[in-house]
């Protein structure tokens, strides 16, 4: 059990690992913001207003890895940001951008679980279980438009439709 010291104190490799999963979370920020721009540049606001919306919440969950590490006395640490490499030329490539990088976040909370029980924090375990319910969410929830943008096809006017449905998240969020 290297790195965890039997107490209340985040150190070591996990303490590491939680500033890894910060930055990635910083990343999918940006990822997501980049993905709103696009939207814009569609002439969709609502989907674009969705993204956005999206791109908070995960600063959000960036700040909830870091107030966990500095409850526990480690000191969070940014990591480098790559810029966002979305090529998106509809709304079914921002979705499928979008299911791609949840999965890569689900992989990353699942690896960060494992750690913490191969170095029996069990202090984390409460955190990392909201973070892998988060994440079934996220990925159902993006796979489920993604399966209906793929449903409306090329239909303007459906695509409208979702664009409103979607918008209206970006001020209940």
């Amino acid at each position: 059990m290297q790195g965890y010291s039997g107490g209340m104190e985040l150190t070591g490799k996990l303490a590491e690992a939680f500033s890894t999963q910060v930055t990635l979370e910083l990343t999918a920020a940006t990822v997501y913001r980049q993905l709103a721009v696009e939207m814009d540049v569609l002439s969709l606001p609502g989907i674009a207003g969705w993204f956005r919306a999206q791109a908070g919440e995960e600063i959000v969950h960036a700040e909830k890895f870091m107030t966990h590490m500095t409850d526990r006395s480690a000191h969070p640490k940014i990591g480098e940001q790559p810029a966002p490499t979305v090529n998106v030329n509809s709304v079914a490539d921002a979705f499928a951008a979008s299911l791609a990088h949840e999965q890569k976040v689900s992989e990353a909370i699942r690896e960060l679980y494992r750690l913490a029980q191969t170095e029996g924090d069990i202090d984390s375990m409460p955190l990392l279980h909201w973070f892998i319910d988060e994440q079934v969410e996220e990925e159902a929830t993006v796979s489920e438009i993604l399966d209906r943008v793929k449903m409306i096809g090329n239909d303007g006017s459906g695509l409208l439709r979702l664009d409103a449905e979607l918008g209206s998240r970006s001020s209940a969020s």
